[in-house]
């Protein structure tokens, strides 16, 4: 069996080596040439999987590393009888990381608090779902928004999109990107959304970069000036707007998923559809390929101011300022378009917040309940 495999794709030999023959390329350069004579083809994000890239090739099965499935051309693969697989919720912690980590780096800077602020949450899937249980364990008042859940489970708990905008100082978008029908999401920020937005606030997307009209957020920001934005994801990736990244608060390269378990946890789950495609016993645990952390714990004695504490243990484990400073550094050299890509090719290892044990004694004891909310492994030192 050959395997054409993104070559940032971890873990791929201890994966999938047992399969067969793997080819292992960058996302962004397979081509119909690599997949021609390939049976199966394993990707993330960056690779186009559509009707040409396919034409003519021998490919049986597709997986995709991912939450997002809208790089998957799904009605080519369903005429071509080719199995698919994704894998939903494998990186979800690590965005929820990364939105905690940048929401308090704005606080901090700024000098407000997040436990004193509403957050909206737009699209409460996978991401979404354990953002809001998040925020909720840790105190802080929350709005969600998310129609298709709503039209299929009843309104209660969810308010329309406008309601947030109107209501929250926080904006978070978690949605896919859907370009048409009842619940299209594209642009779904549009000129006039942003235009209503409330000065003060904070606008985050960790979702899919068309969901938002950057020109109409550029002409915000660099007008009124009166609000924040915080971008994981962009219009026209990788070759992004340079003039809406220099007014962006924390301008990051779609990373905000790239934790090791995240990618780890991808990899298994594909690895596990491939062996039920194949009709062949898979034993491997996530455990199994998931390697211990550099720092396993961490100790607090005394107690500390809370969101001050939430700092001190997610910069343990990670601070969004490295990557929005990767990214203003690697453009500076190599321009924004292979800047971006060359940030995402060499991101350095990270880790999740679940697999600190965070260790409390005297008076931190006092810390356990929102360390525990925010992800933290928390215990007690006698």
């Amino acid at each position: 069996m050959k395997l054409t495999v993104d070559a940032n794709i971890p873990a791929a030999e201890r994966c999938f080596g047992d399969f067969g023959s793997i080819t292992h390329l960058p996302g962004r350069e397979i081509s119909t040439a690599h997949v021609k004579d390939a049976d199966a083809l394993i990707v993330r994000s960056i690779t186009q999987v559509t009707a040409a890239l396919l034409a003519d090739s021998a490919v049986r099965f597709v997986g995709t590393c991912t939450i997002g499935t809208d790089h998957i051309d799904h009605a080519a693969l369903a005429e071509r009888g080719i199995t698919f697989a994704s894998a939903p919720g494998c990186n979800a912690e690590a965005v929820v990381d990364y939105v905690l980590s940048s929401l308090l780096t704005l606080a901090e800077r700024d000098g407000w608090s997040l436990l004193s602020r509403t957050v909206g949450i737009v699209g409460v899937g996978n991401v979404g779902s354990r953002l809001l249980a998040r925020l909720n364990a840790l105190g802080v008042n929350t709005l969600a928004c998310d129609p298709p859940r709503a039209e299929q489970e009843g309104e209660q708990g969810f308010e329309p999109l406008d309601t947030l905008i109107d209501r929250c100082d926080i904006l978070c978008l978690h949605t896919p990107l859907v370009s048409d029908g009842p619940h299209a999401t594209y642009q779904l920020l549009n000129a006039q959304r942003i235009n209503e937005l409330a000065p003060g606030t904070v606008l985050l997307n960790a979702g899919r970069g068309d969901c938002v009209d950057g020109l109409a957020l550029r002409g915000r920001l660099a007008g009124k000036g009166d609000i924040t934005a915080v971008l994981d994801v962009w219009e026209s990736e990788p070759d992004i707007d340079a003039g809406l990244r220099d007014l962006v608060a924390l301008a990051t390269p779609h990373i905000a998923g790239h934790s090791l378990d995240g990618k780890l946890r991808g990899t298994w789950m594909i690895q596990q559809a491939l062996a039920s495609h194949l009709g062949t016993p898979n034993h491997d645990a996530f455990a199994d390929i998931c390697p211990l952390p550099a720092l396993a714990s961490l100790h607090l004695q005394d107690a500390l101011p809370v969101e001050d504490a939430l700092r001190v243990c997610m910069r343990a484990v990670y601070d969004v300022r490295r990557d929005h400073d990767s990214l203003q550094r690697q453009a500076l050299v190599e321009g924004i378009k292979q800047g971006f890509d060359t940030c995402r090719a060499n991101y350095p290892l990270r880790r999740e917040f679940a697999t600190l044990n965070v260790q409390l004694s005297g008076s931190a004891v006092e810390l356990e309940a929102p360390l525990s909310a925010a992800g933290f492994r928390v215990s007690r030192l006698s």
